[in-house]
């Protein structure tokens, strides 16, 4: 991987509060070449694993889960907020810092037989991933590992994700 990730992936300070440093990926999804390297990255730790499907989580994991479901030649699965998906769904709800929140992807999309890769774009303390495997593994499939374009390694999400066999992520912080 080159430096040209790194380098186009933004640092907004006090966004969305004071004291956060977000990292804005914006810049990379605005630049063809930058996209298509990410998307090349993350899907290339996944090559020849036998993956099935390509979990990707609301939203921002759309952006990079899609195009690695069709890099990989697997089909893609929705986990989303309640009340997006129009069949029978799902759900699970996980606790927050502060609260609960819940997420869903149709009842059919995955079971018995398949074998997954959940993607987001990325891992901070890593709750909502976290559920977003349980949900799948609640259908039968079986989750090969989770990939990430950053990873907020300070936030020790990894402790979160449990027993996932595998977890990727191309730029680290």
């Amino acid at each position: 991987m080159s430096d040209k990730l790194r380098k186009l992936v933004g640092d907004v300070p006090d966004f969305p509060m004071k004291g956060i440093v977000f990292k804005d990926i914006t810049p990379v999804l605005a630049d063809p070449d930058g996209l298509d390297e990410a998307v090349e990255a993350m899907a290339a730790p996944w090559r020849g694993a036998g993956a099935t499907r390509v979990v990707c989580i609301e939203s921002r994991g759309f952006i990079f889960g899609i195009p690695i479901a069709r890099e990989l030649g697997v089909g893609a699965v929705l986990v989303r907020k309640p009340g997006k998906l129009p069949r029978r769904t799902r759900s699970l709800e996980y606790a927050l810092e502060y609260g609960t929140d819940r997420i869903e992807m149709h009842e059919d999309d995955l079971g018995p037989g398949d074998h997954v890769i959940v993607i987001d774009d990325l891992l901070a303390t890593g709750g909502t991933m976290a559920a977003a495997v349980k949900l799948a593994k609640s259908s039968g499939a079986e989750v090969l590992g989770v990939g990430f374009f950053i990873e907020l390694g300070f936030l020790d999400g990894r402790a979160k994700l449990g027993d996932v066999a595998r977890i990727e992520a191309v730029l680290k912080y």
